[in-house]
């Protein structure tokens, strides 16, 4: 089971349907099927659902690796929503006008941070379950 990452997951998902929905509102609005068409709203909004879709994807495995190894609950939620905020602050930064880069550059650092965090976490714990199975930890 893998309850942390469901929720967390499941918040990822509102959070990028709420940019999905930008999107689609922005292309119908100015006619733009596809691209942006120059519209540099639009722009933007295309590259705040790219960026999320492009980071999301491998910090949502890592948080299930972690989760699915035993990992304590809050091992997996505090990353989980360092990365949910960082997304957040992302978004909010690219769409705000005019850009504002301080929040971009945070959610950006916040995202990357947890990135190597999971990473970190996941290798650190599954060494000390090899280990603690060998009799190591014992």
């Amino acid at each position: 089971m893998l309850p942390v990452t469901s929720v967390i997951a499941s918040l990822l998902a509102a959070i990028f349907l709420r940019l999905s929905f930008a999107v689609i509102k922005l292309r119908r609005a100015n006619k733009i099927s596809l691209g942006s068409g120059g519209n540099d709203e639009l722009e933007r909004a295309i590259r705040a659902q790219g960026n999320f879709a492009e980071y999301v994807p491998l910090a949502l495995i890592l948080l299930a690796c972690l989760e699915i190894n035993g990992a304590p609950w809050w091992l997996v939620a505090l990353p989980g929503a360092s990365l949910i905020a960082g997304r957040l602050a992302h978004a909010k930064g690219i769409h705000e006008l005019p850009p504002n880069f301080r929040k971009r550059v945070f959610g950006m650092v916040l995202t990357i941070n947890t990135l190597i965090a999971l990473g970190s976490l996941n290798i650190g714990w599954s060494l000390y379950l090899l280990l603690n199975h060998l009799g190591y930890l014992a």
